[in-house]
């Protein structure tokens, strides 16, 4: 029996047993290993009516999106349409934020990276129409910038949505349209949707959400973020085989598998190139142009992770290997069955080491925490780090969209893991701990930024 094989056997026999332990309502997973695509599903895609899903289900894949927007923007590149080392203001001359010097000088790679450095959580509702992305992008005005274009990573969904206006401008189309035209119909995609009212048209998962802590999930009151934010992954969903026939795109030197050349071969390795490092919070060591990169024992791995209202969505690939996994969720506690099915495909089909997730280590604690103690602040949240009785402490203020869709407010204590990295429980996810890694000088001794993907800056004195 091939390696494949017995994969396929073992999600036979375990799939639907992993997501019941974890309270994951319903799941979908598809692999890929020596040219061959299995997929498999369990469960169901909404409680309220008890449909079951199907290995044709589609499933939001939130933030992977943002490696489909890169390779629109990529083919733009290739027809000599588009530049990354170039200011965003070549294409939009109306892209102001508030600071605009740094919006002048903001490059279209920095939007790819996460390293244009302004505040990138912003949601705000610009209607369903397709001028939503534009709308959004002239909303950005007054938005702050965190530190020079360049300097580091701080992830930016709002970021994404200016690179889609970018493609919306030079494709002269919506950016529904684009990754319709441009990926779906080349790629010969057959269960994927760009939005609500294509997903509509198959078997649509909705997401689950816990009204409290250790409930069992309930139908999310709606089914997507959204529409403005589209190019950073609030619509796009699919069934994992069309997710994979993405990847193996990528895989094949930028041909469908009918051989036509969707992107050029020397394009999609750029996007595998590191642009930036990240700080140490257990994801990913380096960021390419779009893809996460990961530094794994046993190879060389990229990927990225989706979340929506309810949805969680993991893709990795090992293109060496010609492996990749992608698996979609519509809620409950995703990360434990992504820890474990991972682990075990990762290693039985391409030999490499999926890194447990970050704990506690007392014997990582400092003996001075006053490098840590202050307020930090981002338009999502306010969050107060103080010591007590020799402990830190966290107390965090959700803001903005945030607040009104109900994120954890509260105090935690953040344990010690390694260096300037600290873990806290997390409310959502029993058994997981969010990582807080705590960055940069202010000029006196203390960190600048307390950083958890998106970095907060110090606002105290």
């Amino acid at each position: 029996m091939s390696k494949i094989s017995e994969i396929e056997t073992w999600l036979q026999e375990n799939f639907a047993a992993l997501l019941a332990k974890h309270q994951v309502p319903g799941a979908a997973i598809a692999v890929l290993a020596g040219g061959e695509v299995i997929d498999h599903s369990a469960g169901i895609l909404n409680k309220g009516t008890g449909v079951e899903s199907t290995v044709d289900s589609v499933f939001q894949i939130g933030s992977i999106t943002k490696v489909w927007t890169t390779t629109l923007a990529m083919q733009l590149v290739d027809e000599g349409k588009l530049d990354l080392d170039r200011p965003v203001r070549d294409y939009l001359p109306e892209f102001v934020l508030g600071d605009d010097e740094a919006a002048a000088a903001i490059t279209v790679r920095q939007l790819t990276c996460h390293t244009a450095g302004f505040e990138g959580d912003i949601f705000t509702d610009t209607g369903p129409g397709d001028d939503c992305v534009e709308k959004l992008v002239a909303t950005l005005s007054d938005v702050p910038q965190l530190f020079p274009p360049g300097e580091r990573f701080s992830y930016n969904n709002a970021g994404y949505c200016v690179l889609g206006r970018v493609i919306e401008v030079l494709r002269g189309k919506c950016w529904d349209d684009c990754v319709r035209d441009h990926l779906f119909a080349p790629l010969g995609l057959t269960h994927a949707a760009s939005g609500p009212y294509d997903a509509i048209r198959y078997r649509a998962a909705i997401g689950h959400v816990s009204p409290k802590p250790g409930e069992d999930p309930v139908p999310a009151p709606i089914w997507a973020l959204t529409r403005s934010n589209s190019p950073a992954g609030s619509t796009l969903a699919m069934r994992p085989r069309d997710l994979l026939t993405f990847v193996r795109m990528h895989l094949n030197e930028g041909k469908a598998d009918d051989g036509t050349q969707v992107v050029l071969p020397e394009s999609l390795l750029a996007m595998r190139e590191s642009q930036v490092d990240v700080p140490d919070l257990g994801m990913a060591e380096h960021w390419g142009l779009g893809w996460m990169l990961f530094d794994w024992d046993g190879g060389k791995v990229i990927g990225h992770d989706g979340g929506t209202i309810g949805q969680s969505a993991f893709l990795r690939v090992v293109p060496e290997k010609g492996v990749a996994v992608a698996l979609l969720t519509n809620g409950g506690q995703p990360m434990h069955v992504y820890q474990e099915i991972f682990t075990k495909l990762l290693d039985e089909l391409a030999g490499v080491t999926v890194p447990a997730r970050p704990e506690p280590n007392p014997a990582a604690a400092p003996a001075d925490f006053s490098r840590y103690v202050g307020e930090y602040s981002s338009m999502v949240a306010d969050t107060v780090v103080t010591e007590e009785d020799g402990k830190l402490w966290m107390s965090r203020t959700p803001k903005g969209i945030f607040a009104e869709i109900g994120a954890p407010s509260g105090k935690e204590e953040l344990l010690p893991s390694r260096g300037d990295t600290f873990v806290a429980k997390t409310a959502q996810l029993p058994g997981v701990y969010m990582a807080h890694a705590f960055i940069g000088d202010d000029g006196n001794g203390r960190a600048q930024f307390m950083h958890t993907g998106r970095a907060d800056r110090r606002v105290s004195q």
